[in-house]
């Protein structure tokens, strides 16, 4: 097949590197053609990183005149991402962006309305709709394996090893970590139990500063509720992000989500799965499914955007979910 004509928009999201290494290994893909920071900073903090050796960089607008260029990875700063998706979608360009995706709902609105009418290949990068356990995980409840969901228990929580620069970082977001970590696991919920009827956040800080550090938002269903919660002060908190499903039927706990990076080739993610009867495949009670590696962390995700682009198969992740996510998103923020 074509390999895909892709283009890096920026440098300064923190997984930007890694995604163009990720890009620049799936040759069957793709063809990175280039890499554009038009921002001092982060060009001069992150140009000379392994990821970019040998890449040519080039300003935004030269970069996106490109002839031949078919799509763009959009890893800019979280406060550029939007308007910078907006600029390639104007431009009919298929689209993979860092997220979230920006404070104005307007504005990302607009994104997708574009990309609908343009026909154009839109994904957000939440990668654990492509982690193999949590796939388990959904397509479990949607066979009907738990029976009725009734409760959600979501964690994405990482501890204090960060330094200030940081906590001041997620500061300029009015969630401040929530905004940055939650959608991960709304976008998980949303999956499972749609739209929600009712949203209610609790923003705190552990500290006397700017950032709300710790935060908790519960999403009312008819005949259900979900908790996401998010601590970026949380010791070992990496190893405590979970995902509890409770079902009339049994439950589904993955814990942790992922591995540790160093592990990611190595050891194998694990989901209980906990029955109150037998069926074809598993017993009564408690067992351990074991569903495979990791593997690379960005490589599903991205081979998945290859083959929409391809239109050899279509977005499993439609263009009104991501809104509805996003959506979700600034509400749980008290964006409103």
């Amino acid at each position: 097949m074509k390999k895909i004509k892709i283009a890096q928009l920026g440098i300064g999201h923190n997984h930007g590197s890694a995604k163009m290494a990720a890009l620049r290994k799936l040759t069957d893909y793709f063809e990175v053609v280039g890499v554009a920071e038009d921002n001092g900073y982060w060009y001069k903090k992150r140009n000379a990183l392994d990821a970019y050796k040998g890449l040519t960089f080039s300003s935004e607008d030269e970069l996106l005149n490109t002839p031949g260029l078919e799509a763009v990875a959009i890893e800019k700063d979280g406060p550029d991402l939007l308007k910078t998706a907006l600029k390639c979608a104007e431009k009919g360009l298929h689209i993979h962006m860092d997220k979230p995706g920006g404070e104005e709902l307007e504005g990302f609105r607009k994104l997708c309305d574009i990309c609908t009418e343009k026909e154009l290949a839109f994904q957000s990068a939440y990668i654990y709709r492509n982690n193999p356990a949590v796939q388990f995980i959904l397509n479990s409840i949607k066979s009907g394996l738990i029976g009725d969901v009734f409760e959600i228990h979501a964690v994405m929580s990482r501890d204090d090893s960060h330094d200030d620069a940081y906590r001041n970082w997620l500061a300029q977001f009015k969630g401040g970590a929530m905004y940055i970590f939650a959608g991960y696991l709304i976008d998980l919920v949303l999956q499972i139990l749609g739209k929600p009827d009712k949203v209610t956040s609790f923003l705190k800080r552990t500290r006397h500063d700017a950032l709300i550090d710790n935060g908790l938002a519960v999403l009312e269903y008819p005949t259900a509720t979900a908790t996401v919660r998010v601590s970026v002060v949380e010791v070992e908190g990496f190893n405590h992000r979970r995902l509890i499903i409770c079902g009339t039927k049994g439950s589904l706990e993955l814990c942790p989500i992922e591995p540790p990076a160093k592990e990611y080739l190595t050891r194998n993610l694990q989901v209980r799965l906990s029955l109150q009867k037998a069926t074809e495949l598993y017993p009564e009670g408690s067992t351990m499914v074991d569903c495979g590696i990791l593997g690379a962390r960005y490589d599903r995700q991205l081979i998945e955007f290859a083959r929409v682009v391809r239109k050899e198969i279509p977005n499993p992740i439609p263009i009104e979910h991501e809104y509805l996510l996003h959506k979700t998103l600034l509400e749980v923020c008290d964006v409103r």
